[in-house]
């Protein structure tokens, strides 16, 4: 394993660059930081162009198998690159440089259950989402213009590896939702106006559901082509619920009402 003392290295530069979502863009590449979330790229295949990690780092048996079966693009870096390249306080010794896979239109056409978001800005909001998703069995995400950037580091952080189980496109909402509307999908938005109880709302079907902005909630260009719109009715003081929390639940609601129509396996009683 080739080992790298310097933060002036080439390699390191380029890296480097990745912390900048214009970096990361460019190169094509992402930053995956933490012991779990490498180890969920390395199970799911993910291309990964670089592991690094520092010499006190305690491997597992999965990073280690990695690391001897590609020790070509993997490397022995000083305290000094990790803290560089890190976006944490305390790094935990281990990152790889992974490739941004994209996800196209058509893939999601034939898709049953899907999530849009709006102009989500904050990372730790889109990197729960997406992790919540991913646990209520959402088929894709479709992120609107306005929404952090999904491959931010704090953001993949947050997902706990969900990144690589879920399919993630970027594209404009409005849009999409006209294509998918010929396709049958109902759209369901969250919205505070207008609105029924999210459990009163009927989710089978092909649907999306729109979740917006923290601050403005979901725009009026998305909310005039939804064809349904849902609140969470609130019973304490609170004047509203995080993003997060409110995807989280309204999704498993969905999932609740779809998994009530799945045809049922036969039990098998031998």
């Amino acid at each position: 394993m080739e080992r790298i003392e310097s933060v002036q290295n080439a390699r390191v530069k380029e890296w480097a660059k990745l912390g900048k979502r214009k970096g990361r863009e460019q190169a094509g590449s992402f930053i995956v930081e933490g012991e779990h979330v490498v180890e969920e790229a390395i199970k799911q295949e993910a291309p990964i162009e670089a592991l690094l990690m520092t010499e006190a780092f305690p491997a597992t048996e999965i990073i280690s198998q990695f690391a001897q079966t590609n020790p070509s693009i993997c490397f022995q870096v000083s305290d000094t690159i990790m803290r560089r390249l890190s976006e944490t306080e305390t790094p935990q010794g281990i990152m790889a440089i992974t490739k941004i896979q994209k996800d196209e239109l058509e893939s999601f056409i034939h898709k049953k259950y899907l999530l849009l978001l709006d102009a989500i800005q904050d990372p730790g909001n889109l990197g729960t989402i997406i992790r919540a998703a991913d646990a209520a069995g959402v088929d894709g995400i479709i992120l609107g213009n306005g929404t952090v950037d999904p491959h931010n580091s704090k953001v993949v952080r947050s997902t706990m590896g969900s990144i690589f189980h879920i399919p993630i496109i970027q594209a404009n909402l409005a849009e999409i939702i006209g294509q998918l509307q010929q396709h049958e999908y109902t759209f369901i938005a969250a919205s505070l106006e207008g609105a029924v109880a999210y459990d009163e709302q009927d989710y089978t079907g092909s649907i999306g559901i729109v979740i917006g902005n923290e601050a403005n909630g979901v725009s009026e260009e998305i909310l005039r082509a939804c064809s349904s719109r849902i609140k969470i009715p609130l019973y304490g003081r609170a004047e509203s619920l995080n993003a997060a929390i409110a995807a989280g639940i309204i999704m498993y609601e969905a999932t609740r009402q779809r998994k009530q129509v799945a045809p049922k396996a036969p039990i098998d009683y031998n």
